[in-house]
């Protein structure tokens, strides 16, 4: 597979791919909505307390994330490259306006392609060392991630 980000590396590079019975334009306004994408981000019983989009290359992606403790995390990058329906990738490395990052994890790529029941769906997650996989990895990458990609299909098809 080759993708915006390059081929992925397996040593430092996660790839969750899925096929999904949705239609692309609804898994992209899922993922480019506020709205929409606080009600399936993160792993149940975490939520998202807050969501900014600004839809644009260079533009914010900010999230805060809140365990069922009560503690928050939030999260900023922007964005790098933005096709509608087709691709969006961003990143932490670079806070919005393109302005470096204090401590930078990953940069991501969501992948979008229509097939005849639904989408193709790929998501990459690209760190610049092995140490950085391997964590996010540790972190539950595929059942996290692929978690959310469940509850993002059902609230599609709920609303």
């Amino acid at each position: 597979m080759t993708s915006p980000l390059g081929m992925p590396d397996p040593k430092l590079d996660l790839v969750l791919e899925r096929e999904i019975d949705v239609p692309v334009e609804l898994v992209w306004k899922a993922w480019t909505t506020p709205d929409h994408l606080k009600n399936w981000f993160v792993p149940k019983p975490w939520t998202v307390t807050e969501c900014e989009i600004d839809l644009r290359v260079g533009g914010t992606f900010r999230t805060v994330m809140r365990s069922p403790e009560g503690d928050e995390f939030p999260n900023l990058g922007c964005y790098l490259e933005i096709v509608p329906n087709q691709r969006l990738i961003f990143t932490d490395a670079l806070l919005p306006g393109f302005r470096p990052a204090p401590k930078p994890f990953f940069t991501a790529g969501l992948l979008l392609e229509p097939t005849a029941t639904g989408t193709r769906y790929t998501a990459i997650a690209v760190h610049a060392d092995e140490a950085g996989r391997e964590t996010h990895e540790q972190m539950g990458f595929h059942d996290g991630w692929g978690t959310v990609v469940d509850q993002m299909v059902a609230y599609i098809k709920a609303n």
